[in-house]
């Protein structure tokens, strides 16, 4: 009976946490660290023309981008979110060459707190393995202000844009998943 409520227990467990799909780990000087994930699709609000509905989608694709806890500029808050990126992301189902494109956006949870997110549709089945691109835009200079300490230091940029490409990236698991209620 004992082993029963632990597997009972550990199902339960495992059903209420938010499962997610690591794609990569980066880090990009001077300290940034990107985490991209697949996610369980959600509920993002506003919904509509801005965020799919969670019915209309397949995975929730994210960018948590946080800056490292050492090597990090001087003053940086260790973990904290780094504003202003432009990322996007392109989904190629390799299977029928198929693809989609999304500018992943701020959003806010209880889990990981400020990342960069989409709910998206993947273009074709959900068993098939995809190549995922991820491209990491640093802010405009009419987006983010550099202090001379900064530009002493780093120059007139909080990074250099970047592109990372997984491939064989198996969403199945994700896509069939759901959030508890």
């Amino acid at each position: 009976m004992k082993k029963i409520l632990t597997l009972i227990t550990i199902l339960w467990a495992t059903n209420s946490v938010a499962l997610e799909l690591v794609i990569g780990e980066e880090r990009l000087e001077p300290g940034l660290v990107f985490i991209f994930e697949g996610a369980i699709k959600d509920h993002v609000q506003p919904s509509g023309s801005l965020h799919l509905k969670e019915s209309d989608t397949h995975v929730h694709i994210e960018a948590r981008a946080n800056w490292d806890i050492k090597n990090i500029p001087k003053g940086t808050p260790g973990g904290g979110f780094i504003p202003y990126l432009h990322i996007t992301a392109r989904v190629i189902n390799q299977k029928t060459g198929l693809s989609t494109f999304i500018d992943v956006v701020p959003h806010i949870n209880l889990v990981d707190n400020f990342h960069y997110a989409r709910n998206i549709t993947l273009p074709g089945s959900i068993d098939d393995n995809y190549t995922v691109t991820f491209n990491i835009i640093p802010p405009a200079h009419t987006e983010l202000a550099i202090h001379r300490d900064w530009l002493n230091t780093y120059g007139k940029n909080l990074s250099t844009e970047q592109s990372y490409t997984y491939k064989d990236v198996d969403f199945s698991e994700i896509a069939r998943a759901t959030r508890t209620k």
